[in-house]
């Protein structure tokens, strides 16, 4: 009985074909009043939209599958480019700490020059002083010198 209401050849059952059932239905025929009656016809119809609704919510079911793909896939191309960022971000610190030491050590060793520039001078004064001091003694013995010799040749003459 029910027979014509299964599905044609793989595919399901068209829009026409129940069309023509449900007017077979009205029409005529005792099966036919029987199937009416007991509203086959009108189920078949529910079934129908419940198929199309079934196939509509499928269909949103895929596309929000594939919107989240496309998020997923977004979102891990970010994390990568924040992980480099990341990275880059990691070796530029250590590049300004490597400067920061570099310039530490740079400063120590500019004030280790003038504190040996410091020494320098003040022992280029001492010695500067020690040999003013040596060129005073030399400059009295000349002048004791040529005060012997004047008084050697005033008695002399």
């Amino acid at each position: 009985m029910f027979d014509r209401f299964k599905k044609e050849e793989g595919g399901e059952m068209t829009e026409e074909r129940m069309k023509d059932d449900y007017s077979q239905a009205k029409s005529g025929g005792s099966s036919n009043e029987s199937v009416g009656e007991i509203g086959i016809v009108e189920l078949i119809d529910k079934r129908a939209k419940l198929e199309e609704a079934i196939d509509y919510v499928g269909l949103m079911i895929k596309n929000l599958k594939e919107k989240r793909t496309v998020l997923e896939k977004d979102i891990e191309e970010e994390s990568v480019d924040i992980k480099n960022l990341k990275e880059k971000l990691e070796k530029v610190s250590q590049y300004i700490e490597e400067e920061n030491r570099g310039i530490k050590e740079l400063a120590n060793k500019r004030k280790q020059v003038e504190n040996e520039a410091d020494e320098v001078s003040s022992l280029i004064n001492s010695l500067r002083d020690r040999l003013s001091g040596i060129d005073k003694i030399i400059d009295n013995e000349g002048v004791r010198v040529k005060k012997i010799k004047e008084s050697k040749e005033s008695l002399e003459s």
